[in-house]
């Protein structure tokens, strides 16, 4: 928990910077029993790029990569 807070934090700054005003507003719980989906399910945006994802992204990248989080 205290890593995503972290990278919460992280990403907010870059979106400010970026010129993005409004903050993140996600709620930060503890995490449940997790199951991977199956392998099919997995990376569904890159095997189908026209995949029915309405999200467009905010063209600015995290700063927090996932290794950095695992590893503290």
């Amino acid at each position: 928990r205290e890593a995503a807070e972290r990278a919460k934090e992280a990403y907010g700054d870059a979106l400010r910077q970026a010129g993005h005003r409004d903050p993140i507003t996600t709620e930060i719980l503890d995490a449940p029993e997790f199951y991977y989906a199956e392998t099919y399910h997995q990376q569904y945006l890159a095997k189908n790029p026209r995949g029915y994802c309405g999200l467009g992204g905010t063209g600015v990248s995290c700063p927090v990569g996932l290794g950095a989080v695992a590893a503290e």
